[in-house]
Parts: structure tokens; sequence; C-alpha cells
């Protein structure tokens, strides 16, 4: 995969602002951009190619930026440009909408339409950062008249659907260097699902979604709710099903496709998440088993047997062998249990322990 990571500060002082108004204004939907910070401007963008989608990262300090009509009628790639914004704070205006946004909020913008926005960057906000996925208008299945009250208007990425595909897009940005050109055409086509779903729910649309994109919307809600609820341990496949109103046989089946079963991927996980923890300063006192109790594994004994199972080494053991240094947190000589986790299983967006 073309990922690629640019970073002014790799330029003399004199140059970066020139360079990143050069970079921005060829990019999927150009923009002219101004700033107060040219003599001294520090800015990052990355680039991940997904296939019919696009997935752009950006941090930089205050500035604004401004898609005019002339560079609408120079070049349209006719895109709904959905913006992750992790620090700082946005304002955006679009036809007759606009709003003010901060970290953990969504927003659009029509690459079709002229555009206005404005970053600010200080101490009480943090840096502007932010995550753009591009997507191709003909590739959702709303109509555009449906989607146009959401343009320049806040969308929260805390809870629901939002969150779900926050915490997928941010994964995915992490994940962005070690991925080839197969898996990331996959990713692309969840990314765009997930975004579907979402803009879907916002206008009431989820009866136009094609049964994939439902189904991929549907696995990606049942991930979050796994991890979400690794600690309890009633979590099970009879819970996880009652959840989403589906059948248990119904879960089993959209897992067939899948390197591992439900129940395979709620032990795994909490094996993560427990080596994690025995590795953690923080929590060096606590007991082994309670560390166990911590993500669901109540007994003892089950949780010795399946961590030895899955890493090679009690997690006594384990806590000891990286005390010494032997072993790093993931547990490099690890006897593997379960199969490598295939990135496009990983629907949930939820951050590898």
């Amino acid at each position: 995969m073309a990922y690629t990571e640019l970073d002014t500060t790799s330029l003399p002082p004199e140059d970066r602002f020139a360079w990143w108004r050069e970079v921005v204004g060829q990019g999927v939907a150009p923009v002219q951009v101004a700033t107060d910070h040219a003599a001294d401007f520090v800015g990052r963008a990355g680039s991940i190619p997904l296939g019919a989608v696009h997935l752009t990262t950006m941090s930089f300090p205050s500035l604004s930026s401004e898609r005019p009509a002339h560079l609408v009628r120079r070049s349209d790639p006719e895109t709904y440009e959905l913006t992750l914004i992790l620090g700082g704070a946005m304002h955006i205006a679009q036809e007759r909408s606009e709003t003010r946004l901060h970290a953990g909020d969504f927003a659009m913008w029509t690459s079709s339409r002229p555009y206005k926005g404005r970053a600010r960057s200080d101490a009480d906000v943090g840096a502007s950062r932010a995550v753009v996925l591009h997507l191709p208008q003909g590739l959702v299945p709303l109509p555009q008249a449906k989607v146009r009250p959401l343009l320049a208007r806040g969308l929260s990425a805390r809870s629901g659907m939002g969150r779900i595909l926050a915490q997928y897009l941010e994964t995915l940005v992490q994940q962005a260097p070690a991925l080839d050109e197969d898996m990331s055409r996959r990713l692309g086509r969840t990314s765009l699902d997930l975004a579907t779903g979402f803009l879907a729910q916002q206008v009431g649309g989820q009866d136009r979604l094609p049964p994939e994109t439902r189904r991929e919307v549907l696995l990606a809600a049942i991930d979050t709710f796994i991890e979400d609820n690794l600690a309890d341990p009633r979590l099970s496949p009879g819970a996880i099903a009652a959840q989403h109103n589906i059948s248990v046989r119904l879960l089993h089946q959209l897992f067939r496709g899948r390197s591992e079963t439900v129940s395979a991927r709620i032990r795994r996980r909490r094996l993560e998440r427990c080596r994690e923890d025995l590795t953690s300063p923080r929590l060096h006192d606590l007991p082994v088993h309670a560390v166990g109790a911590r993500w669901g594994l109540t007994t003892p004994a089950g949780f010795g047997r399946a961590f030895r199972a899955a890493y090679g080494l009690s997690p006594g053991e384990h806590r000891n062998a990286f005390s010494r240094g032997a072993v790093s947190p993931d547990g490099v000589h690890a006897k593997p249990m379960f199969p490598a986790r295939q990135a496009d299983d990983h629907r949930s967006g939820r951050r590898r322990s």
C-alpha cells in the first residue's frame, strides 16, 4: 500500500507553509489555506489509499481554509469529506449551515459546493488534529437530498455508530503502515459500510442500505459490545445475541467468515487484556487471580490454563519474566493458541492491546 506521511519539520522554516499550502491545494478536494503561523508552521499529513475511498490524517496550527467556487468548477471529485475531530476547535460553513466543533465530533462537507473552515490550536483546546474519510458520493446509497441536511453540522463521535466509526478509523490509522494493497481495499469497503451506516442512522435511512452494509454495521456494533463488556463474566454468545435482538444461530453465522468463533474472540481479548495488566507497573501488586477476575476470568485455575495455552507461560511466570526483561509485554516467545487476527475482522476499531 502506498501509505505516505509528510512532516514540515524536515524543511527549512521559511519553506514549510508554502509546501503545506501546495500539498493541500493538490488534495482529493483542493482548498486554499492561510495562517498567522507561516513563519514557524509545523504540520503533518498522512495519506492512506483504501481502494475506492481514501483516508487522510492531518495536524496543524491555527489556520483558515476555503474551497471557493472557482476551485469547485476547476475540479470536483464529487466526494463527501467526513471529518473526525481529534484535537483543537474548528468552525465550518457550507451553503446555509455552519457549526463549531471540538474533539469527539464528526463533521461533513461536500466537494461539490463552496466551503469555508477555521481551525484553532492553543493551550485550551490543544493542537488541531483530524482524520478525513473521502467518500465518493456515488458509493453512498443515500439520496443527496437526504444527506444535504448533514453538511456543516456537528455529529457526535462519542456514542452509538459515531463511536464505532471513530474507533475503527483511529485503529485503521494506527495499522496503516503495515497494510498491504489487498487488505487496504477490504478495509476501505468496511470504512465505506460503517460511514454509510452512520450517515443513514442520522437521517433515518437504514432501510436504503444494502444487506452487506447492514451486516458490516451489525458486526461492528457486536465487536464494540464485546470490547465494552469483557470484564463482565456473563458475557457470552447468548448475551450478545440478546443485546442485538438476533438469534444465537445468526450470531454464529455472522462469525463464520472470520478466523475465530464468538467465544474464541471473547477469550482471546480477555487474555490480551490480562497480559497487558500483568506487565503494568500500576498493577504490579494486584494478585494474579485478581487480574483474571478484572476481565471476566473468575476461575483462577481456568485462567491459568487458558493463559498458558495461549502464551506458553502461566500468568505469574509471564509477570516475572517481564520484570526480568525476559519477555516483552506482548509475549515475544508466546505459543499462540489463536490464529492471527485478520485486519478486516477488526471491525470495532478498538485499539489492540
